[in-house]
């Protein structure tokens, strides 16, 4: 059976059988903030051996499940100030520094148009910052932040991490903040899941397109990547349902595998599925993340 695709390091660790407790060097820890209606998981993938259990770089992924996504703006701003509290816990004093957020994804596709429409609801003050002079951006409590949308390599023939090279090296930003819709094994966790990662992105890893790596090593500085799943793959969907039924009527789990190898052919391989209400559900997030960052880096302590 095909492996079941996602891009968080929490449904990483759920894919260990049952009963199978402890993973060699991945930490897993727990918690719970805005009364018990957020979870907030961390996975700490420590070493070369946690890593190729994980099949994910070593760093840090910090997961923040919360219904409270889906309710009307007043009800998702406690959620909005935890995810910023956890977005500082992993920047530490980066955030005082200049930093670059960069919208990942293809805008004509609802579904992969969350990273460009986020950067729309930016407060850019990087030209601020030159015009006016340090002194009224300390005066008003501003932090130096630019972006971009680069597009994706189908739009422009060029990686991705070969156009933040450039600019990297042209305006020498102390952080790199990418922002991208991803891909889960669980239709629960579309559009309710935020994911803060210290270990930068590969961009279309989920959906099985990956592109060359975004990273500390690849562009000479620290990358956090901040993701929100709004696709799940069709045989995912059908497997876990097939799976589910199966157990109930007694199967072995011999059984169902080989069932579901025989199932879940090519066909299903390469149909991604998203939310119907989509279009509403990524111009809330988008606006939900830039606020984030606004609030994150336009505004002390």
């Amino acid at each position: 059976m095909a492996e079941k695709r996602t891009d968080l390091a929490l449904e990483a660790r759920e894919s260990f059988p049952r009963g199978h407790v402890e993973v060699q060097g991945v930490v897993l820890e727990k918690h719970y903030c805005e009364e018990g209606q957020a979870q907030i998981t961390m996975v700490k993938i420590k070493d070369d051996a946690g890593s190729k259990a994980m099949k994910k770089p070593k760093g840090t992924y910090i997961t923040i499940e919360s219904e409270l996504m889906l309710r009307e703006e007043a009800d998702r701003e406690p959620l909005l100030l935890c995810i910023c509290e956890q977005l500082e816990k992993m920047i530490g004093k980066m955030k005082q520094k200049s930093v670059l957020i960069v919208g990942l994804g293809n805008r004509e596709v609802t579904s992969d148009s969350l990273g460009p429409k986020m950067t729309e609801n930016l407060f850019i003050t990087r030209h601020l910052e030159k015009e006016l002079g340090s002194s009224f951006m300390e005066q008003n409590e501003y932090g130096c932040v630019s972006a971009i949308a680069p597009g994706v390599m189908a739009q422009t023939g060029i990686e991705t991490s070969e156009i933040l090279e450039g600019i990297i090296k042209k305006t020498k930003p102390d952080l790199v903040i990418a922002v991208d819709a991803l891909a889960a094994r669980s239709v629960k966790r579309l559009c309710t899941t935020v994911q803060i990662t210290d270990t930068g992105i590969s961009p279309g890893g989920g959906v099985g397109n990956r592109r060359r790596e975004l990273s500390e090593k690849s562009l000479g500085v620290p990358v956090v990547a901040i993701g929100v799943p709004t696709v799940v793959d069709a045989g995912t969907i059908i497997g876990d349902h097939l799976e589910h039924v199966l157990e109930k009527q007694g199967y072995s789990e011999q059984e169902i595998e080989q069932f579901l190898s025989e199932i879940l052919t090519g066909d299903t391989e390469n149909v991604m599925v998203t939310p119907k209400n989509i279009d509403a559900s990524v111009g809330r997030i988008s606006r939900d993340l830039a606020d984030v960052l606004n609030h994150c880096f336009q505004k002390k302590g």
